[in-house]
């Protein structure tokens, strides 16, 4: 038979009789039965559950001595309150015993995945796709709570709460799965930490606590709440107040700490390589971390200090958008980039809004929320897109947003114009504009949701600039190669042609060809098909001319000596020397061909 139902027909009568203020006389009897068993539980250090004293169980002599204190009086009173007490810190005792057992249970291991959105060394040039959210190990929770450990759990809790220990039950359940739920989320990397601790760590190594962070806050909220719930339900069945409390308790205490870690990050200095962290912290925290009937004691509460700290959050993240604005308005490097390359701002930046775009949906709330924060600079630019989407529809209407990035662009444009003016060669000028102006069309029309943000007429306009630029660079440069290949002004007395003066017009091509492809041949386009253009504008623009002149005025020098002193070059030979142009690399002039 079961130790839990050994109470024999004799028991029971007794039972009925002490229910009807009847047994008085067996009071002493009980008082020293329960003596006797917690002295001997406590002597030998064995567990009430493991055996039991003349067919009566432990818990069933504690609860007819419970009811029996309720209606005593006198000197009974005292005496079953007093082994009362003595019981009940067994029983406490046993409870705490119960609780603390370790579970055994595989450890899963901490998550070492970064965002790569937030690896702002490797946003230059990088186009990973953002990966998935990498949720902990869906394990068990709580560990190691057998059927019979929450029967036993059950019955101790039920014996503690009748006879009045309520509170002492209550207390000792929390401080041990408060101390278990600690541990638990060690075992997945997360360690508690006070606020000024996070505020004080590094932050190489606080953005790998942000990412365990995100990750423990899901599974708190999602799996291991759930847990915890199910545990005290199990356990207090018939006090459902009780096991509200407990949860209510542990899920605060849970909370309020991961709460204040986001909060101890804020508080942080803030700089826009953080950006994507605190994204990810905004994003976590705005789904419904304390939503739930079993959180509906504390919901108010936690639902408060959890706008507060999104507040925060969204707070930093404005300012981390406004840090970029500042640091590309206040960019005064007075040196320009070798060669008209792209400019390592622009590059950044570019990618910069590419993963930030990543985030689309979750950027519109933050900048919807905090537009007091970010001040009236970008009403400037309302104006400018409402104008805009008259025509273009892609444009969200008054996207906040939008409404950021279409301010860093133009400071962009005013950044890349002023370094322009650094170079003293207004083909490298032009050249540089060009070069960075297409890298900034093609990085939004490469990523669909910035050319979404950004619109068609916006990417129609760069275009239209760009080709400018080419223009403007064709005519300083090659403009002049081209007025040596003109037959004009080649006549000399008689109005026939000046063999000299077509020496002298060769002469002249072969030194300003050679030196444009000496120093443009280090002149680097990064983008291919920019690359590709221009060569083929240059080559439709000199080779007709160069064949023509060569056809034309080539026989006047076949007389002379060291012909290919003058025409060094046939027109194919022209066409390879343009193929190296804009390689970033220094070539050799090739001899002539024969």
């Amino acid at each position: 038979m079961d130790m839990w139902s050994r109470n024999n027909d004799e028991g029971r009568r007794e039972g009925e009789k002490e229910e009807e203020g009847g047994g008085a006389e067996d009071v002493p009897d009980c008082i020293q039965v329960l003596e006797r068993m917690v002295d001997r539980y406590n002597s030998e250090g064995s567990k009430f559950w493991e055996e039991a004293e003349d067919d009566k169980s432990f818990l069933d002599v504690v609860d007819r001595i419970s009811k029996i204190s309720t209606c005593g009086s006198g000197i009974a009173l005292d005496q079953t309150t007093s082994v009362l007490e003595k019981a009940m810190s067994l029983l406490e005792k046993d409870l705490c015993s119960l609780l603390l057992e370790q579970p055994q249970s595989k450890t899963p291991k901490k998550s070492s995945s970064f965002d790569s959105r937030s690896d702002l060394s490797a946003v230059i040039e990088i186009d990973s796709s953002r990966p998935p959210h990498n949720h902990l190990d869906n394990q068990d929770f709580p560990f190691n709570f057998s059927s019979q450990k929450i029967s036993l759990l059950n019955k101790i809790a039920s014996a503690m709460i009748s006879a009045g220990y309520q509170i002492e039950c209550h207390m000792a359940f929390s401080n041990f799965r408060r101390t278990a739920f600690k541990t638990a989320l060690q075992r997945f990397g997360y360690g508690y930490m006070k606020m000024e601790d996070v505020y004080r760590m590094p932050w190489e190594s606080l953005e790998g606590e942000i990412a365990t962070w995100n990750q423990v806050v899901w599974h708190c909220t999602t799996v291991l709440f759930n847990a915890e719930r199910r545990l005290y339900d199990s356990i207090f069945p018939n006090q459902p107040f009780i096991s509200q409390n407990l949860f209510c308790d542990l899920a605060r205490y849970v909370i309020i700490h991961l709460l204040n870690f986001a909060q101890g990050a804020v508080l942080t200095k803030w700089s826009a390589e953080k950006l994507f962290k605190f994204l990810d912290m905004y994003e976590t925290l705005r789904e419904d971390i304390v939503g739930g009937s079993y959180l509906e004691p504390c919901a108010k509460e936690l639902a408060y200090e959890t706008t507060i700290v999104k507040d925060r959050i969204i707070e930093a993240i404005v300012a981390m958008f406004c840090d970029l604005k500042n640091s590309i308005k206040n960019d005064n490097e007075r040196i320009p980039v070798p060669n008209g390359a792209v400019h390592p701002l622009i590059r950044y930046v570019m990618n910069y809004l590419k993963y930030a775009c990543e985030y689309k949906d979750t950027l519109e709330q933050v900048f919807e929320q905090g537009h007091g924060v970010m001040g009236i600079e970008i009403q400037n630019h309302k104006s400018i897109q409402e104008e805009e989407e008259v025509e273009d529809a892609r444009t969200p209407k008054n996207s906040p947003f939008a409404l950021q990035l279409m301010a860093i662009m133009d400071l962009l444009d005013a950044n890349v114009e002023n370094k322009s003016k650094l170079y003293r060669d207004l083909a490298l000028r032009y050249f540089f504009l060009m070069n960075n102006g297409r890298y900034i069309v093609q990085k939004v029309k490469g990523c669909a949701e910035l050319h979404e943000l950004m619109g068609d007429n916006w990417c129609r306009r760069r275009q239209s600039g760009l080709r400018l630029y080419h223009k403007c660079y064709q005519r300083e440069t090659w403009s002049k190669v081209l007025q040596c290949l003109r037959p004009e002004g080649l006549h000399g007395t008689g109005n026939k042609v000046s063999k000299q003066l077509v020496k002298e017009r060769f002469k002249c091509f072969n030194a300003m060809f050679e030196d444009i492809h000496k120093t443009q041949s280090t002149w680097m386009v990064s983008d291919e098909q920019l690359q590709s253009e221009l060569r083929v504008s240059i080559s439709a623009l000199v080779i007709p001319a160069y064949r023509s002149f060569v056809g034309r005025f080539k026989h006047y020098l076949e007389s002379t000596r060291h012909i290919d002193k003058y025409i060094k070059y046939h027109p194919e030979d022209i066409e390879l020397l343009i193929d190296d142009l804009f390689g970033g690399n220094a070539t050799s002039m090739p001899r002539r061909r024969t």
